[in-house]
């Protein structure tokens, strides 16, 4: 019995993460928003085979999708197989969607996804940010900082 309430733990905790989001960008606002999703490609992400690389959000017929991310074919799957790259639908309200659309339009924003999380529900959400490229100045800064935080932690030790 405990063993499987902390399996159930173990799943809704798990969390997947674009590290680089903030590398490259400056990050505005966000936003968690629900995948459409098939279920092979629930249990490839409950395995954690996702990859963010060049992934981002776009608006088409005021409906916003996230392309380009990379959701690994599960390993135990059949002929029903989900396409690894398709196009998903992200489920906002329509306050949310007309508000992101109406900053997008704003030169140099762009909607990215950070991280994808299971909720306590046991639902996979996506959480998207609007977000401003940075500069290699800053890109720079953004590195001095991570390296004075890491050598405070070690004299702290």
């Amino acid at each position: 019995m405990q063993e499987a309430s902390l399996l159930r733990c173990l799943l809704l905790a798990m969390e997947i993460k674009n590290r680089s989001a903030y590398y490259e960008y400056h990050i505005d606002d966000k936003y968690d928003a629900g995948l459409v999703l098939q279920g092979t490609e629930v249990k490839s992400l409950r395995t954690g085979k996702v990859s963010f690389n060049d992934a981002y959000c776009h608006f088409q017929q005021g409906e916003l999708y996230v392309k380009s991310l990379h959701i690994s074919e599960y390993a135990f799957g059949t002929y029903a197989n989900h396409n690894p790259t398709q196009d998903r639908k992200l489920l906002l309200n329509k306050k949310e969607l007309k508000k992101i659309e109406a900053k997008v339009k704003e030169k140099g924003f762009t909607i990215i996804p950070l991280r994808i999380y299971f909720n306590e529900k046991g639902i996979a959400k996506i959480e998207i940010g609007l977000a401003r490229g940075k500069k290699l100045h800053d890109k720079r800064d953004s590195i001095k900082q991570r390296d004075a935080e890491r050598e405070l932690n070690r004299l702290r030790r």
